[in-house]
Parts: structure tokens; C-alpha cells; sequence
């Protein structure tokens, strides 16, 4: 299983909105067959791992991170396949929330005669495919809220300048999580003040879909985030925007080939969660979340950050500075935002905490209306 979950992790960056899935395929410790889903719309783990293993897998063990899909989408359904190939017992684990899937999977193979065992390393598949299962759970995209300070707690220096905090190797990291999240967030002073392209970096790496939460649609339509990355890629943009954005800017900015959102409950911001579960129905399971200080206290208003990666450079700038998480602030220290499950280490010259978000209570904001049942296209063939 535990080399099934590494071959999982081999499709980061390219199965969403499906789910990483490994599959590992052994006569007693040979192993005959392996696989992983490479890329949404191509054949899944299972498949590749029995194509591998042929006639050998009749009467072998399959060792799977996710449970087999037992329905029709792009690709048969994996179910089916291990019955078909006569497998002796197949060991998952964890089963998939999909409601097209969640147990039937398990149902089909344990009617075939298969021995089934669920829950092996249980704990590090759901780490695994945390974004998957929050878009399944939440009917949103999983968050990651990445931002950056000097020691003395400062984002710029009293000019504004920002560029650049972070040494190289933590800039290269964000790279490389801007290839692996679905999209990249940021707000309308971001844009003005940096005029970020937001594109991967990275060799073969694939730019995220950019979001820009605008609510009078101040973006420019000249803005750098608009030019193809460097594969000559055009990007897809997304502007959140409010109900009192000017028209002529909204037709520039579609023009420019900007998707708008609007929420509809009438307030003059966007919604976060609101926009979120959008972009959730038409399969995005990731976001990285790089905007500024008031962006994120908004969505950490609506419960929106799951994990933080916060670095801090040994650099000392003194004077003012705005903070990297703004907004009103919590009351008391029962309010604080809680970090669990924290990783601390060093990325070049920098420190980079990163921890899970644990809030002190259920949101109570208008932004926070009950989560819809799964969307309509998730787990793609």
C-alpha cells in the first residue's frame, strides 16, 4: 500500500478533478502489476496496473489507496475490470465520499466473490487526497493560504516594496504549488499594486485557473495576469466581482476573455464560499490562495482556509507594515484561529510553518449558508 500511495502521488498536479489513485498488483511479495492515474480522462490505476500484471493478476492482490469506481464516465469502471481479471482479494484504503461511488465499489467486487479489506493506511491516504475529499465533503475547493513576513512581522518595506521576502528556494516552492492547486486567488490591491502574471514557473508545469476577488471590477484589463504563461498557454481568468461593478469595466474585462462571477444575495463584495462552490461545480478541487492580508481574514471569516503555510525570512525592515492576515481581528484568544497537526522546517534561509486550521466555532456570517450536495461533474472518468 505504501508503494501504491507513492505511485498515487505521481499524478499530482494533473487528475483533477478526479482523485490521486495508485494501485499495486502482487502474487504473495511479487510484484506483477502497478499503476497510477496519470491525467483526468485517461484510464485509472487500476487499469494501467492490470494491463501491467496480464494473465498473473487472475487469483493475485490488488492493493489500491482509493476505492474502485463503479460507474460509467470517461473509463469503464475499475470495479468491474478487477472482477473481470479474477482477482483473490483486493485491499483499500479508504472509500470514496463520490456518491456515485461511495461503497458500491466495494459492493461489487465482495458479490464477485473477492476478499475486500478496507482501511489500510487509511490515515495517509486521506491526507493524500485532502483536496479531492473537501470538494466532495464541502462542495468547495480545498484551501491553502500561503503568505510571507520578515522576523519583525513586516510584508514590505515602508515603500511598499515586497520583492522579494522570500529566498529563491521558497519562491520555487510556491511555483511548484501553483502547478499543483487548481486555481490561484488573489485580490484586486495585489493586482494593482504587483501586477503578478500568477502563472507555474516550473518546468512542465500547468498555470492555475487565476481568480481575482474585484468587487467594483478595478482590474485592468491590461493587467499582466491576462498574458500567456510560458508555453504560450492562454490563461483562464475568473473576476468575483460585486453587484455594483461599473458595466463598461465589466465588458472590458470580458473583452480581455475574463469569466465574471456575481453573487446573487445582493451584499456589495462577493462571496467567498459562494464564488468557491462555482468554481467547485465545474471541478475544481485545489486553491492556493496568494492575496493579501484583508483577502484572507475574509476567508478565514467564512471558514475557508483548511491548511496555512506561513514563512518567515531572517530579514529585519523595521518601521510600520501592514499584517499579512488582516480585518477586524478576533475579541479574545478563544477566538483565535488554531493551527493543528503543525510542520515546522527550513526552505532555504527561511522558516516555513504550515499547519491545518482549526476554527473556535461554526462560521455565523451570511457567507456561510449550508454546503449543496457533491456537484454534478465530479470524479470525471
Amino acid at each position: 500500500m505504501r508503494r501504491a500511495l507513492a505511485l498515487a502521488e505521481r499524478g499530482r498536479g494533473s487528475t483533477s478533478p478526479n482523485p490521486l489513485v495508485g494501485c499495486v498488483v502482487a502474487r504473495g511479495s511479487e510484484v506483477v502489476g502497478e499503476g497510477w492515474h496519470e491525467r483526468a480522462g485517461q484510464p485509472h490505476a487500476e487499469a494501467h496496473a492490470l494491463h501491467a500484471a496480464g494473465a498473473r493478476a487472475r487469483g493475485a492482490t490488488a492493493f489500491v489507496t482509493l476505492e474502485p469506481c463503479a460507474h460509467h464516465g470517461r473509463t469503464p469502471p475499475c470495479a468491474e475490470a478487477l472482477v473481470e481479471a479474477g482477482l483473490a482479494r483486493v485491499v483499500i484504503a479508504l472509500v470514496d465520499p463520490d456518491p456515485r461511488v461511495a461503497g458500491r465499489g466495494l459492493a461489487r467486487l465482495r458479490d464477485a466473490g473477492i476478499d475486500v479489506t478496507v482501511g489500510l493506511m487509511e490515515e495517509e491516504a486521506v491526507a493524500q487526497n485532502v483536496a479531492y475529499l473537501t470538494r466532495q465533503r464541502l462542495g468547495r475547493p480545498w484551501v491553502r493560504y500561503k503568505t510571507a513576513m520578515t522576523l519583525d512581522g513586516k510584508i514590505a518595506t515602508r515603500t511598499g516594496r515586497s520583492r522579494w521576502i522570500t529566498c529563491a528556494a521558497s519562491r520555487a516552492l510556491v511555483q511548484r504549488w501553483r502547478h499543483e492547486h487548481d486555481l490561484v486567488a488573489v485580490g484586486v490591491t495585489t493586482v494593482l499594486r504587483d501586477d503578478p502574471k500568477l502563472t507555474a514557473r516550473i518546468e512542465g508545469g500547468r498555470t492555475p485557473h487565476k481568480l481575482v476577488f474585484d468587487s467594483v471590477a478595478r482590474t485592468p484589463a491590461s493587467a499582466a495576469l491576462f498574458e500567456p504563461d510560458e508555453a504560450d498557454q492562454a490563461p483562464r481568468v475568473t473576476i468575483a466581482v460585486g453587484p455594483r461593478a461599473p458595466e463598461a469595466r465589466l465588458r472590458a474585462l470580458r473583452e480581455r476573455g475574463a469569466t465574471l462571477l456575481c453573487s446573487d444575495d445582493g451584499r456589495a463584495r462577493p462571496s467567498i464560499l459562494e464564488t468557491l462552490r462555482q468554481l467547485a461545480g465545474h471541478g475544481a478541487t485545489s486553491l492556493l490562495l496568494e492575496g493579501g492580508g484583508t483577502l484572507a481574514w475574509s476567508f478565514a471569516e467564512a471558514h475557508a482556509i483548511d491548511r496555512v503555510a506561513w514563512f518567515v525570512a531572517p530579514k529585519l525592515l523595521g518601521g510600520g507594515g501592514a499584517s499579512p492576515l488582516g480585518g477586524l481581528g478576533v475579541a479574545s484568544m478563544d477566538e483565535a484561529l488554531q493551527l493543528t497537526s503543525t510542520h515546522v522546517r527550513h526552505v532555504g534561509e527561511d522558516l516555513l510553518i504550515e499547519g491545518d486550521v482549526r476554527y473556535p466555532e461554526a462560521p455565523t456570517s451570511a457567507d456561510t449558508d449550508d454546503a449543496p450536495a457533491a456537484s454534478r461533474d465530479e470524479r470525471e472518468g
